[in-house]
């Protein structure tokens, strides 16, 4: 059996992963009240003109479950749970909403998962079971072509399962979004395009994971991300080279061509995204149209690129909305800026 623990203390998030909860901090940094999804802090340093930075390393309550979806130290996944979903089950019979979100960092190994925390804590208290994996990525053994994929492939493939068991009631995956901020986007549009791959590929699935897909700032065109050397090359060292050199490891790794998706895909992006241009997500979401899908982008004038995963930003409500609306639940007072 995969090993399902519970987290017995809080984990204080880093980009290296190594920083850990510390109990002689202010009560203000260790715990945020929750109100409708968003965190608030009155002593808070980012968010709402604060440093747009510092949801990086922002304390967060720990998961309150991690899974393990294969053999590798980093073949796991932080469970957050919504207070709602055991007595939603009891109400209708029926599973709760889930949404499984993947970090971004360009695909490095110097950004994991922990970042994610404060999103995961505040997506939980909106009303989802958040459940963010982690994956091998480059700079580390096996990242990378093709072991990111292989893994990102895995983790969709196990953890609907391994969650149902966990949290014991049923996973639908009518009831699954994909989720994913920048890298983390672009691997969230390519899990929910995987049967668009040939039958060969070993990635290749016949089921679709969800029903939609939100990508915040996401890198969804990987052969303009290479050609703009966005993040320092990190497509290249991502896919080993360019779309010249590897055509076909981009064919299979770029979701741009793998439309259509046949799913519900929502970008949301901020037009002061210097790291992520809001363009590629407009285009996208333009060319998965003109292929059928039901796909939108919503601009959020103004916001940079760490405030889409921010719940003390005011990006927040809008990215909220966009969960609930890939999700297929349309009738919440939720405000969108605007839609291209």
């Amino acid at each position: 059996m995969i090993p399902i623990r519970r987290c017995p203390e809080p984990v204080l998030p880093s980009r290296s992963g190594t920083d850990r909860y510390n109990p002689d901090a202010p009560q203000s940094h260790r715990r945020f009240s929750l109100n409708g999804g968003q965190m608030n802090n009155p002593n808070r340093s980012g968010g709402r003109g604060g440093d747009p930075l510092d949801v990086l390393t922002r304390p967060a309550r720990p998961p309150d479950l991690v899974l393990r979806y294969g053999e590798h130290n980093d073949h796991v996944a932080d469970v957050h749970l919504p207070s709602s979903a055991s007595s939603e089950r009891a109400e209708t019979g029926r599973g709760p909403f889930v949404a499984i979100f993947l970090h971004g960092g360009f695909w490095r190994s110097v950004y994991g998962r922990e970042h994610t925390a404060p999103l995961a804590e505040a997506l939980a208290a909106a009303g989802f079971v958040v459940c963010a994996p982690e994956y091998r990525r480059t700079g580390q053994p096996g990242g990378g072509w093709p072991g990111t994929f292989d893994d990102v492939a895995a983790a969709m493939d196990h953890l609907p399962g391994l969650l149902a068991r966990a949290i014991g009631g049923p996973v639908e995956a009518g009831r699954i979004v994909i989720g994913g901020h920048s890298a983390g986007g672009h691997l969230a549009i390519w899990a929910a395009s995987r049967h668009r791959l040939p039958v060969g590929s070993p990635w290749h699935t016949m089921r679709q994971v969800g029903t939609g897909v939100v990508a915040l700032a996401a890198v969804s065109d990987l052969a303009a991300c290479f050609n703009q050397r966005l993040g320092r090359q990190a497509a290249g060292e991502l896919i080993g080279g360019g779309p010249e050199q590897f055509p076909d490891r981009y064919a299979a790794a770029d979701p741009s061509r793998l439309l259509p998706t046949g799913t519900r895909v929502r970008l949301v992006h901020g037009t002061a995204d210097d790291l992520v241009p809001c363009d590629m997500s407009l285009s996208y979401a333009r060319r998965a149209r003109d292929a059928g899908d039901d796909a939108n982008c919503t601009v959020l004038p103004g916001a940079g690129h760490f405030d889409v995963i921010d719940p003390l930003s005011a990006a927040w409500r809008s990215v909220v909305g966009a969960f609930w609306n890939a999700a297929g639940v349309v009738d919440l007072d939720v405000v969108t800026p605007g839609q291209s």
